[in-house]
C-alpha cells in the first residue's frame, strides 16, 4: 500500500486512480516535500489526465517527447480550460516529468523545454470598509446561530485567514486571553495570528453561550461546530459568508477569499508594512503580496488634484 493511498485527503471515488509511476511522485510530493493533502490531490488528478493522454495504452515510453506534451496541451484548449489552469497543469506535469527523468524512466529532461504560461496579474477583488460593516452586522441576533455566525464572521475579517484554516482551528490553537490564535496553512505551515478586540469579543460570547450547546459525543476540538456537532467545513463556512454577504447587500461576487482579500488591502491602505501582510496572510513570497498594492483611483485622483502645480 503507499503513503498516498493512507492519507484520506486524496482519496475519492470520483477520481480517478494513478498508475504507479504517478502514485509514486505522489508519494514524493507527500512524504519529502511535505505538500498538503489537498495540493497532492489536485495534482493526482492534473497527472491522470495527462496519463491517459500520453500512455493510452497505460505504458509509460522512456521515448516520450514534446509533442505528446504538445497533444496534451491541445486537448486541455479544446476543453476550454483557462490559462490560470493550464499553467498550474503545466507546473505539475513539469515537476512530474523531471522526477521521472532524474529516476531513469525518461530518456531526455523534457522539463526544461516546458515553458509556463504568464498569468495575467488580476486586482483581487476587494470591498469597502462600509460595506465590510455592513456584512458583519448582518447576522440577525434573534437566530439560534448568531453567536457562532458573528464570530466567524469577525474571525475571518480580523485575521485574513482562508476557510480551509478557519475550519481546522482547534481550541487548543486559540488563545483569547492573550488574543492569538496559531494558524496552520497550506503546507503545513504554522503561523501565529492576533485577533482584535471585536474578534475576540464575539468569539468569547460564542464560546461561552453556544459551542457548549453544540457539542456532542461526535464533536471534536474544532472551535467552530455547525448545527449537529460537526465540525462546520469549509463549504458551509463559504456558504454561510455569500448569505450574509447578500443580507449586507453586497453587489459583488462575494467568497471567503474576498474576505481574506478585504483584510490584506485595508491593511495596507491603513499604513500596514508589506511584509507584516505577508506573514499574516501565510505568503511564502513578498512577491504574492504585492498584488495589493494597488492605488484606488478615487485616491489616485485625489493626491493629483492635491499636488499637482497645475490643478
Amino acid at each position: 500500500m503507499t503513503l498516498i493511498a493512507q492519507n484520506p485527503v486524496t482519496v475519492s471515488r470520483s477520481r480517478p486512480t494513478p498508475t504507479r509511476p504517478v502514485k509514486r511522485f505522489l508519494d514524493y510530493l507527500f512524504v519529502e516535500c511535505g505538500l498538503a493533502g489537498s495540493t497532492v490531490a489536485a495534482y493526482s488528478t492534473d497527472l491522470c489526465a495527462f496519463w491517459d493522454d500520453v500512455a493510452p495504452d497505460g505504458e509509460w515510453r522512456v521515448a516520450l517527447d514534446i509533442d505528446d506534451i504538445q497533444g496534451h496541451l491541445i486537448n486541455l484548449h479544446r476543453r476550454g480550460l483557462a490559462t490560470s489552469s493550464i499553467a498550474r497543469r503545466l507546473a505539475a506535469i513539469k515537476m512530474f516529468l523531471r522526477f521521472q527523468h532524474s529516476g531513469g524512466m525518461l530518456r531526455r529532461d523534457l522539463a526544461v523545454l516546458i515553458e509556463l504560461p504568464r498569468r495575467p496579474q488580476l486586482l483581487p477583488r476587494s470591498v469597502s470598509i462600509s460595506q465590510i460593516d455592513a456584512l458583519l452586522k448582518a447576522p440577525d441576533p434573534s437566530d439560534e446561530f448568531y453567536l457562532r455566525d458573528k464570530a466567524l464572521l469577525e474571525l475571518l475579517y480580523a485575521t485574513g485567514m482562508r476557510a480551509s484554516e478557519v475550519a481546522t482551528a482547534t481550541l487548543g490553537a486559540l488563545n483569547i486571553r492573550v488574543g492569538y490564535l496559531r494558524c496552520m496553512g497550506k503546507g503545513s505551515k504554522e503561523r501565529i495570528v492576533p485577533i482584535g478586540r471585536d474578534a475576540i469579543r464575539a468569539l468569547s460570547d460564542y464560546l461561552a453561550h453556544l459551542r457548549p450547546a453544540l457539542q456532542n459525543e461526535e464533536s471534536d476540538s474544532a472551535v467552530f461546530l455547525s448545527r449537529t456537532g460537526r465540525v462546520l467545513d469549509r463549504t458551509n463556512i463559504w456558504r454561510l459568508v455569500k448569505k450574509y454577504a447578500r443580507a449586507a447587500g453586497i453587489a459583488e461576487k462575494f467568497s471567503t477569499h474576498t474576505l481574506r482579500h478585504c483584510f490584506a488591502t485595508h491593511m495596507l491602505d491603513g499604513g500596514a508594512d508589506l511584509r507584516v501582510v505577508q506573514e499574516l496572510l501565510g505568503h511564502s513570497s513578498p512577491s504574492t503580496t504585492q498584488v495589493y498594492l494597488h492605488v484606488d483611483p478615487k485616491k489616485l485622483k485625489e493626491v493629483h488634484r492635491r499636488f499637482h502645480p497645475r490643478q
